[in-house]
Parts: structure tokens; C-alpha cells; sequence
């Protein structure tokens, strides 16, 4: 069942008006992680459940609880669960996104300003949300209006599941998820029969991919704490243990310049790929290049292809993300800080989860602080994770979105595992016990939690073809099956 030829006319016609919305989307800084923007995450909120309704979604919105952040106690955003369709001949499909996006300031190193979406001469469409996860979200709508415009009946049922806290964790909706799924028969979820979520990227910049597997995620903030306030180094330096020393001392003895995890027993978890499976990597569409263009600079941990796929797909990784409480201003003030905290985190691989790496980051950074005699007080604190997945690809869910990519983009995709983490994925994964499938709309280039994030405009409209073509050939498949 192909999809209709006046769908994906529509779509080239109503390019513009599509990226219209996706420009009103961005303009709102629904930065989940700042507390003084919780008002911008409710207000993305609202601004997507209109959006739904309009094109035939009946919606709730889901409070999902409280959180403490920087020192208040906020609402979280709520969940949007939406649904259209009830045939009980037609398979069900869950869309998962979020609305919520990283923070981002011209400050930053942005060229232009990160809430106003701007198209350059390459035609991307530049702006913080645009390809994580807007423009994906919004390529649901898109097909949604299409369908309702046209008069063109779904070939599925759709059940939606949006949510606003992804980049902070997603706090509050694995809860949410397991106790709808407990209801059993009559429950939002009663009946889905696979999960599609659009938020990851093309490997590259030329070739479309279908992605099976996420890395898992646990987040630490080493804290250090000394003097009763910032000193003088000139009256004090020499004479007390000094925090910074001693979280630069801690934070060098986690990775070394190699990416080697230096945390015992963290990689040994991970056993070592055969030369079979060494064979997937080689046959990806990706070279070494392709990283160094991503990344803007010639830095390639190795210069062998299938090294650094597996570094970004199949083994473990640790990365330092930043500190606390030093001094970040212009010029040389002599400041001794008196607390500072270091941030860093582990993406994770199967068989490891938060539960059995984190007593061995604990335990390996307890042991590294009380090896260096200081009489500063270490605390450490868990912020978050996920556990890793990989999914069947032999799955009609997978066949379908296969052959939806090859009817758009005239080739076959790469079958990719993800760097990133989506920790809900195996939440549904396991609470619902159905198929979950990534289908990228994005390039590897785009900057997803960088400066200047993008979202090719081919992309943004080939993408919502390719989103709505995978739900006819769902039904196709599974009209056979």
C-alpha cells in the first residue's frame, strides 16, 4: 500500500506553511532543565495540543508530579497522550517525541538567535528544537493535516505520547507509562502494536537509516566542598586543601585522552564483537571524515571506520561535561572557589544498566578522593540515567520502515545503533511488549545539543513523507501478515 500520491503532493505544496509552524515552535524556549523557563515548556505544551486537536487528535494533558530544581519545587511538564482511530482492523502505532529542547543562548557561540529560526542559503532551517525534537513532532502534524484536509482516511490507528522532560530525564513518565499499562484492558495504551520514535539522525549526511539500538545513560555531579567561602589565594593558597585541586585530580582519573574508561570493571562488562559482526560496522555508509565534518574539527579518536562506529555504538563511553563554581568571568581573579562540582557521565551498553555501574563509579571515585589525604568532604550525586536497547530488525514494524525509506529516499538505509539516549524506548519496550523503531528525520550534521542545531529543509519535508509513508506500509505488511 503505497502512500497516496496526493499526500506527498500536498506535503511539497505546503512546505512553507509546515516550516511556518516549526518557526513558531522554536520561537518558544521550552527549556525543561531552567526553572525559569518551566512557563516555556508549558506553553510548547499548550501550543502542540492545539495543534493536535485541530487535525482530529482527541488529547489530555497528564500532570506528571513535582520536581525539585534549583531550589524550588515545580510542576512538571505534563504528558500529551493523543489518539485518533479505533479500527479494530487496522494496527495501532504509538508515536513517542518531546517538546522540550537544551538550553541555548546566543552567548553560546550561536550565530544567530537560537529562538528564531532562520533559513540560510543551504536552505537549513536554524534553530534550538529544529531537528531535536520539533521538526520530527511536527512532521506528525503535518501528516495529520494532510489526512484531514484531504479528506484521506489514516491507514492505522495513531496513539500519541508526548512528552516535555526528555533532555532532563523524562522524569515522571516511565511512571506514568507502567501504571496506564497496569490498567490492562480499556487503558490509554490497550492495543498498541509497535512504537515509532523520531528522535536520532542519519549517520551521515547522504545516507537515511533505521535505528535498532540506544546506548544507555548514567549521569553523575562529583561536589566538592572546602572553606567556609571563596579565599584569597594570595592570603590563603599554600595554606588549606583547595576543592578545585582536588575535583581536577578526581575528574583526570575517570577517562583517559583515548576515551579509555579508566573506572574498573566498567568496560570488562562489554565483551569484544567477532569478526562477523566487526563486518556490520565496515558496511555502513560512513567514513572517518564524515565524523570530522560533524564534529567541525580533525579529532577522530582513531582513523579506522569500524573503531569508531563501535565507540559511538557498541562499547561504553565517558565523557566530562563541565564545572561548577569556578570562576568563568573575564580577566584573572585570584579566587580560591570554596565548592565546586564537576559533571560527567557514562553512556551505556548492553548488559549494563545505572543499577550495576553505579556502585563502581561510586565505590572507584570514594576510593580515588581518599587516596589524596584532603580534608575537603566529597559528595557525589546520581542525576539521572537509562538503560540501554537494541531491538529485533527482522520485525514487520522494521520491514515497513525499510521499504518507506526506500519509496521516499530511492535507497535502502543503514541499520544503525545510536550513540544517544532515549531511556523511554525500553520503557515501552518493556511495559508494553511490542517492537519499538527509530526513524531519523535528521542529518548526522545537525547539532542537535550544539550551537547553531539545524534541520535541512529536504529533510523536514522529505521526512514528514517518509513518516507518512511508513504508516501505509505498516498497514501493507500487516494486512498480509
Amino acid at each position: 500500500m503505497s502512500a497516496p500520491t496526493a499526500f506527498l503532493d500536498f506535503v511539497d505544496k505546503n512546505a512553507d506553511k509546515f516550516i511556518g509552524r516549526l518557526a513558531d515552535a522554536v520561537a518558544i524556549p521550552s527549556i525543561s532543565g531552567d526553572a525559569s523557563r518551566r512557563n516555556d515548556v508549558y506553553k510548547m505544551a499548550a501550543f502542540l495540543d492545539e495543534q493536535l486537536r485541530s487535525y482530529g487528535l482527541e488529547t489530555k494533558l497528564v500532570e506528571l508530579g513535582d520536581q525539585e530544581i534549583e531550589g524550588q519545587t515545580l510542576k512538571l511538564p505534563p504528558a500529551i497522550l493523543g489518539s485518533i482511530g479505533t479500527d479494530p482492523k487496522k494496527k495501532t502505532v504509538l508515536i513517542y517525541g518531546h517538546y522540550d529542547v537544551q538550553p541555548a543562548d546566543i552567548s553560546d557561540g550561536w550565530d544567530t538567535d537560537p529562538f528564531k529560526l532562520t533559513i540560510d542559503d543551504k536552505g537549513r532551517l536554524i534553530g534550538r528544537g529544529s531537528s531535536d525534537d520539533k521538526g520530527p513532532v511536527l512532521g506528525w502534524v503535518n501528516i495529520l493535516e494532510a489526512h484531514k484536509t484531504l479528506g484521506l482516511e489514516l491507514p492505522v490507528n495513531l496513539r500519541f505520547c508526548l512528552e516535555g522532560m526528555e533532555e532532563s530525564g523524562s522524569e515522571g513518565l516511565d511512571e506514568l507509562i507502567e501504571s496506564e499499562t497496569k490498567k490492562g484492558k480499556g487503558s490509554y495504551f490497550d492495543g498498541v502494536d509497535c512504537v515509532c520514535i523520531s528522535d536520532n539522525y542519519w549517520l551521515n549526511t547522504r545516507t537515511p537509516a533505521v535505528t535498532y539500538g540506544l546506548r544507555g545513560l548514567t549521569y553523575f555531579k562529583i561536589n566538592i566542598h572546602g572553606p567556609g567561602r571563596d579565599l584569597h589565594s594570595g592570603v590563603f593558597g599554600g595554606t588549606v586543601h583547595e576543592p578545585m585541586t582536588d575535583l581536577i585530580k578526581i575528574m583526570s582519573r575517570l577517562v583517559d585522552p583515548d576515551g579509555t574508561i579508566l573506572i574498573p570493571g566498567v568496560r570488562e562488562m562489554v565483551g569484544e564483537p567477532d569478526e562477523e559482526e566487526k563486518l556490520i560496522y565496515e558496511g555502513l555508509d560512513y567514513n572517518i571524515s564524515d565524523i570530522e565534518e560533524s564534529a567541525g574539527s580533525k579529532t577522530a579518536i582513531s582513523s579506522d571506520k569500524a573503531t569508531v562506529l563501535m565507540g559511538r555504538m557498541r562499547f561504553p563511553s565517558l565523557s566530562l561535561h563541565g564545572i561548577e563554581g569556578a570562576f568563568h568571568g573575564v580577566g584573572a581573579k585570584t579566587v580560591i572557589p570554596a565548592k565546586v562540582a564537576g559533571k560527567f557521565s557514562i553512556r551505556l551498553v548492553p548488559p549494563q544498566t545505572p543499577e550495576n555501574v553505579n556502585p563502581l563509579i561510586i565505590s572507584y571515585i570514594e576510593s580515588e578522593f581518599a587516596k589524596l589525604n584532603s580534608k575537603n568532604t566529597l559528595v557525589l550525586e546520581d542525576l539521572h540515567g537509562g538503560k540501554p536497547w537494541v531491538e529485533n530488525t527482522k520485525h514487520w514494524n522494521y520491514e515497513a520502515a525499510i521499504k518507506a525509506t526506500k519509496a521516499v529516499y530511492k535507497q535502502a538505509p543503514d541499520l544503525t545503533r545510536e550513540g544517544g539516549s532515549i531511556p523511554v524506548t525500553l520503557t515501552f519496550a518493556e511495559s508494553l511488549k511490542v517492537n519499538v523503531l527509530l526513524l531519523p528525520m535528521g542529518r548526522g550534521d545537525d547539532g542537535a545539543h550544539s550551537t547553531n542545531e539545524k534541520l535541512d529543509r529536504s529533510n523536514f519535508i522529505e521526512g514528514t513523507k517518509l513518516l507518512g509513508t511508513y504508516l501505509y506500509e505498516v498497514a501493507a505488511i500487516t494486512s498480509k501478515a
